[in-house]
């Protein structure tokens, strides 16, 4: 689900703030709008991150079964796109909803691969128009952690390390979860990253996931700029 909304200048500039504070605040009242009438009254917030063609941008989050959850990317749209589009003086947002992120709250669904799953014991749950079925588990293979931390750099974003990661496991990743971050006194932050990794299919052995995670940490010190640790 996507949505993009144009702002004229009338619009903004009897408010007091400038085009893109403008912007952003209306983005974040309406997605929070959304978000009560899809979710309920349930717990968000904003994180500040980096999508190419908006700027700034942000995550919004909810508070579902004891996590933070991501359920949109959205921010203000980058004014050279305005520009060549024709629309110079004018200001506008954009988000992008993930159907799937939905489904997880709508259903009780605990992992998104499921999704691109063609197991008969998910698949065979779920009838067109039965919005109340809650997902029944099915029994999983183990998962197995590995931890890996680095000197982040200005340009860093978890985004950015989750494509990495995915690019690189692809759906033997189950999740990319911050552990924890610190800042020492130089000014330098570490970021201490979990990665789970399981199949659907089958046990994973040792062998297989330390030869996934050196290419992981060979390929995020690489492409990423950071320093590992």
């Amino acid at each position: 689900m996507e949505g993009f909304r144009v702002f004229v200048p009338e619009e903004w500039e009897g408010s007091g703030m400038d085009a893109t504070l403008f912007a952003a605040t209306d983005l974040k009242q309406c997605l929070e709008g959304l978000a009560r009438h899809l979710f309920g009254a349930v717990e968000m917030r904003w994180v500040d991150t980096y999508f190419p063609f908006t700027n700034p941008s942000f995550e919004l989050e909810i508070y579902f079964k004891e996590k933070w959850l991501e359920v949109l990317g959205c921010g203000v749209t980058e004014q050279e796109i305005l520009k060549r589009n024709g629309k110079p003086n004018k200001v506008a947002w954009a988000f992008g909803l993930g159907l799937e992120r939905l489904a997880m709250v709508l259903f009780d669904i605990p992992d998104i691969r499921l999704f691109w799953s063609n197991d008969e014991r998910f698949t065979s749950q779920f009838s067109k128009g039965q919005l109340g079925v809650k997902f029944k588990p099915f029994s999983k293979y183990p998962p197995c952690y590995k931890d890996m931390s680095f000197w982040i750099s200005e340009s860093f974003t978890e985004n950015n390390l989750c494509e990495v990661v995915r690019g690189i496991a692809g759906d033997l990743v189950e999740e990319v979860q911050l552990i924890d971050n610190f800042t020492n006194k130089k000014g330098m932050t570490s970021h201490c990253y979990r990665i789970a990794y399981r199949s659907m299919e089958r046990s994973l052995n040792g062998e297989e996931i330390n030869d996934l995670q050196w290419k992981v940490r060979e390929q995020v010190q690489s492409k990423l700029n950071v320093v590992l640790r």
